[in-house]
């Protein structure tokens, strides 16, 4: 039978016996309950791997509400396929609404994961392992909280804040959505945490550290506009090691995964037939691309996350970034096809289907930009403001800039970011977190006025929907699954969104 743990339904590694039933009560010899699981530090350490890939499922579709909402990217339209219109499409077209499917999976993935989070901290608590290991797992699952929270803090502003796992599922009708500060201060609490506990280079790749902890930790203090708190956390990671790639492309090559430059990536392995491929080159290759773009004919390419006009126009004559990171169309049977696409991600295979490219999180890059701006943002520009955001644009093959003042500075680091975390999922948060509601709105209908008037690529004769590009202030936010809210009447919706 289904098990339904706080207002979402969970799909988990353990069996979770729920029904007190005589006749289901036969225990199944090839499953562990979770009774009889958490006892060893390898049981531990499979909870949290399976924790870690669950990661893969919420990354898939991150670049929806990350990278396609805001203006990076748009789609090749496909007129004869109107089945995502309701669904992925709504997010670039800003006509997202509380029965979206997409936000469910939205919610519900990133909830499901916390579960899983908060049941292996619980038993943690009170298991007998080594201290030393302990006290490491811990801070990797409170990372993982911390992050999937501030996501959903992000994305939803209010959220329903659950740290323990709920003993009757009764309780779970009582959950409201509790205050965004609440839920920030539970975040800080648990990077800080995180950041005590984890060692500066983990033993296994991929697994998070004391860097990974800390940058977040200064993401979400500038966030917040705690400046000085993002600059003092931020600093800390200077000194853990890590460097830029001298190769900007080296930081996406499958054969140079978890890098100097790399802090925290999301793992995928291609290559076999274990379930562990990702497959981003064939979600953001054009639609009729076929090999051309993912060395395979017999796919099918999905045509999202095609980059904007706007997008292609923001990068500075010669960029090397912008070569890597994007191409400007592809050449099929000696035709070449102006529609452009994600390069990022595409290197050769050896399977269809199941490429072998992580998802970079969080970059040593970040951090120096971030560091650019809570410097900037406190002060002024400064030499050191200066230098975190030259040896970017130095990598870059770009000129350092000099005599900006701080408006013009934080508009240059902003415009950085863009171009060096392209289609990495930061611009939508980049782009929420230095806006304003209206000023966001204003800067939305600016980009969907351009879209319309001049489309990245062409709709086959489809003319736009009237409210298609039309956004508002309250779309700074995502609505809360209407599922939700029929499931637990005391959860509230978003101002400007039906109920």
């Amino acid at each position: 039978m289904k098990k339904i743990t706080f207002f979402i339904i969970l799909s988990v590694s353990l069996t979770q016996i729920s029904c007190k039933e005589d006749f289901l009560t036969t225990t199944d010899p090839t499953r562990i309950g979770r009774d009889l699981f958490y006892k060893t530090q390898t049981q531990f350490e499979q909870a949290l791997n399976g924790v870690y890939g669950q990661l893969q499922t919420i990354t898939n579709s991150a670049y929806i509400p990350q990278e396609f909402m805001s203006d990076n990217t748009t789609l090749d339209f496909d007129p004869l396929n109107r089945g995502g219109a309701a669904g992925w499409e709504a997010f670039e077209y800003s006509t997202v609404n509380q029965g979206n499917g997409e936000i469910s999976a939205l919610w519900n993935n990133h909830y499901a994961t916390m579960y899983n989070i908060n049941f292996a901290l619980e038993k943690l608590a009170e298991s007998k392992i080594d201290a030393t290991a302990k006290a490491v797992l811990d801070g990797e699952f409170k990372f993982l909280r911390a992050y999937h929270y501030f996501n959903l803090v992000r994305y939803f502003g209010d959220v329903v804040l659950v740290t323990k796992t709920l003993v009757n599922p009764n309780d779970a009708f009582a959950l409201v959505r509790s205050p965004q500060a609440d839920v920030y201060k539970q975040i800080i609490s648990d990077l800080t945490d995180a950041s005590k506990a984890l060692p500066a280079r983990a033993a296994l790749r991929g697994r998070a550290t004391q860097g990974a902890a800390l940058s977040l930790l200064g993401k979400v203090y500038l966030t917040q506009k705690n400046y000085a708190g993002a600059s003092s956390t931020l600093k800390q990671v200077t000194t853990l090691g890590y460097a830029l790639n001298a190769n900007y492309k080296d930081n996406f090559d499958p054969a140079k995964k978890n890098g100097i430059e790399s802090i925290f990536e999301v793992q995928y392995q291609g290559g076999n037939d274990l379930g562990e491929q990702s497959n981003f080159v064939y979600i953001f290759a054009p639609r009729l691309s076929r090999d051309a773009v993912t060395g395979y004919a017999n796919t099918a390419s999905l045509g999202r996350n095609i980059p904007t006009r706007d997008m292609i126009a923001a990068y500075e004559a010669g960029d090397l970034r912008k070569d890597i990171s994007l191409k400007p169309g592809y050449t099929l049977n000696g035709r070449f096809v102006d529609i452009p696409f994600v390069s990022k991600y595409q290197y050769p295979h050896t399977i269809t289907g199941r490429s072998d490219n992580n998802w970079p999180v969080l970059r040593y890059s970040d951090v120096l930009l971030m560091l650019a701006e809570s410097i900037n943002e406190a002060s002024g520009p400064n030499a050191e403001a200066y230098d975190y955001l030259n040896q970017v644009r130095k990598r870059a093959g770009l000129k350092a800039l000099d005599g900006l003042n701080k408006e013009t500075f934080r508009t240059a680091v902003l415009n950085e970011r863009r171009v060096e975390l392209a289609f990495e999922n930061h611009r939508w948060f980049d782009l929420q977190r230095t806006n304003t509601p209206a000023s966001l709105a204003a800067h939305m209908n600016k980009h969907g006025a351009l879209e319309k008037a001049n489309p990245t690529v062409a709709r086959g004769g489809i003319a736009f929907n009237n409210l298609d590009y039309v956004y508002t202030e309250f779309e700074y936010y995502l609505p809360i699954p209407a599922a939700q809210i029929l499931i637990n009447s005391k959860l509230t919706q978003n101002p400007g969104y039906q109920l």
